[in-house]
């Protein structure tokens, strides 16, 4: 099983492809596609058939997976690379360009 330094309810910057520059929060992980559901990133048009639930039907925009090698996590207003370090015998996840705790 894959393992990602992002996780869901982090902020990320999208670094690369057509939405290069967009930021938002990690809605999902689908970790057997390498992919994440950020939110407000990557808009597509979904038809919807008419249901139950939605009897009238019709187009609705909703969030597509976009890969995790073009995402990368916020700490403030800098994108920043993440590590790990052991404190108190527990593995945390740390900023690599100022060492503080994500």
């Amino acid at each position: 099983m894959a393992k990602f330094k992002i996780k869901s309810g982090d902020t990320v910057k999208v670094i690369a492809g057509d939405h290069k520059g967009d930021q938002g929060k990690v809605l999902k992980i689908l970790v057997a596609k390498n992919r994440a559901i950020v939110e407000g990133v990557n808009m597509v048009s979904k038809h919807k058939k008419p249901s139950a639930t939605n009897p009238q039907g019709g187009i609705e925009k909703m969030e597509a997976a976009i890969h995790i090698s073009n995402l990368m996590l916020l700490e403030g207003e800098n994108t920043v690379r993440v590590g790990y370090k052991i404190e108190d015998g527990k593995k945390i996840r740390v900023s690599r360009k100022s060492e503080k705790a994500i």
